[in-house]
């Protein structure tokens, strides 16, 4: 098995084509996803809806596990080859309930959307003590990752996305201490670390699950406007970004920058289907484009790129032992 992909060794644009301004419609034209089965956790609002609907108007069955299953049916509504499934992922109860019903239909899962996340939220912590940003953007994605691990095989190839974000730039993953119970909780740090362990477990996943035809790919899917993701967040912490004025009002240049919906979604609709990928995997991604390697003295936030504590090969493999040790779940592949 061939390790060479660790340090941001393939983290170079390959000629895609696209750019941040390409949509997940432009990403889609002339692919044919007919027979393909799909999971988009977070698929009924922001860029997880805009996802379900452009993978299932190629053709593929999508089911859409949710929290709320009447919000995401009304949200659905009207769109075929849709299954809504009932789903929490800070819920290891729920994940295992979820998983049990798939791999009881038989199914292979040719495409795993790990879309769902949380952020800038205070501090919370779910049932078995775990900071909640942590919870429900990383172990959440390995646990439900694992369980459904069978399926995937089943593909004959499969493709695993994990929505990541530029804010893997603001921390690396705290081996020490990432529950924040012995240091002060800070939520753009808890954010920033459970992103960076977003991208460290798709560079190990792809690591060893390509002997199985089973590539994963981490992503930053923009800046975007519309979305639920920072209901949550106060005015001072926008403020603090450099997002808006004292009094909330959100400054020009940055309302230029972000992008929409359907380019949001552009970016985790390119790394479930493009061609250009099926000899390439374990790589961070971002406007419809595998990301340069940015150097690490780099501030926080100041440019696109990935930063190499978050591709790093001891690092990779040490999460992966602390995520099951965290998660009590095996995912042993072979």
């Amino acid at each position: 098995m061939r390790h060479d992909k660790y340090q941001g060794t393939l983290q170079k644009p390959i000629g895609s084509g696209y750019n941040a301004a390409s949509t997940a419609s432009d990403v889609i034209k002339g692919i044919d996803l007919t027979g393909k089965i799909a999971i988009v956790t977070g698929g009924n609002t922001g860029i997880g809806l805009e996802t379900t609907k452009t993978l299932a108007a190629a053709g593929a069955t999508v089911i859409v596990p949710a929290r709320d299953i009447e919000k995401a049916k009304r949200n659905l509504l009207g769109i075929n080859n849709i299954e809504v499934e009932a789903l929490d992922v800070i819920d290891p109860a729920s994940i295992d309930a979820f998983v049990a019903k798939f791999l009881t239909s038989g199914r292979p899962l040719h495409l795993l959307i790990n879309n769902a996340g949380i952020m800038w939220v205070p501090l919370r912590r779910d049932s078995r003590g775990f900071e909640s940003q942590l919870a429900t953007n990383y172990l959440g994605t390995f646990h439900l990752t694992a369980r459904l691990f069978p399926a995937l095989k089943k593909a004959n190839g499969a493709r695993v996305v994990n929505v990541s974000s530029l804010g893997h730039h603001i921390a690396p993953f705290d081996f020490d201490d990432p529950n924040f119970l012995y240091r002060e909780y800070e939520t753009l740090q808890a954010y920033g670390q459970s992103k960076t362990a977003t991208n460290l477990f798709s560079l190990e996943l792809d690591s060893r699950a390509q002997k199985f035809g089973i590539r994963a790919y981490s992503l930053h899917p923009g800046s975007i406007g519309g979305t639920e993701l920072g209901r949550e967040a106060p005015l001072e912490l926008f403020q603090k970004m450099g997002f808006c004025d004292a009094d909330g009002n959100i400054f020009p240049e940055v309302a230029a920058s972000l992008k929409t919906i359907p380019q949001g979604a552009a970016t985790t609709v390119w790394c479930a289907t493009s061609p250009l990928l099926e000899s390439i995997g374990g790589v961070y991604c971002e406007d419809v484009e595998v990301a340069e390697l940015l150097d690490d003295s780099a501030a926080a936030g100041t440019s696109n790129g990935v930063r190499l504590y978050s591709l790093d090969k001891s690092n990779a493999a040490r999460l992966w032992e602390a995520s099951e040790e965290m998660t009590g779940v095996s995912f042993k592949i072979d």
